[in-house]
């Protein structure tokens, strides 16, 4: 089962590894599931970018980024060369383990979830 190790910008915010994760759960999921704070204003359909997110590590066990995640990409806060929409990094591999770090949520308008 795959691991995610979620670090956040906002240093008052604790890093949360997750274990177990089955393939297939993309990012936004996976933090839904374990209390971790993502907005997502769309819903995880990638029609906006509040699921914005840096993959420091195992970009390699995630979907590859489409055109479309792109564009939303350049509309987010700070968008940098490791930027994905949580909501489109879905788990390939169930021996990956992936490192996020979640941008500072208070800066993004939208919805708590």
């Amino acid at each position: 089962m795959a691991t995610i190790k979620f670090t956040f910008e906002d240093p008052s915010i604790p890093p949360k590894t997750v274990e177990n994760v089955e393939e297939g759960y993309s990012i936004l999921e996976v933090a839904e599931d374990n209390d971790v704070h993502l907005n997502h204003n769309c819903g995880g359909v990638c029609a906006c970018s509040t699921c914005h997110v840096y993959v420091e590590a195992g970009e390699e066990f995630l979907e590859e980024i489409s055109d479309k995640e792109e564009d939303f990409i350049d509309r987010a806060i700070n968008p940098r060369l490791e930027s994905r929409l949580g909501c489109q990094c879905v788990i390939l591999d169930e021996e990956a383990v992936i490192a996020i770090q979640i941008p500072d949520q208070k800066r993004i308008i939208g919805h708590e979830h």
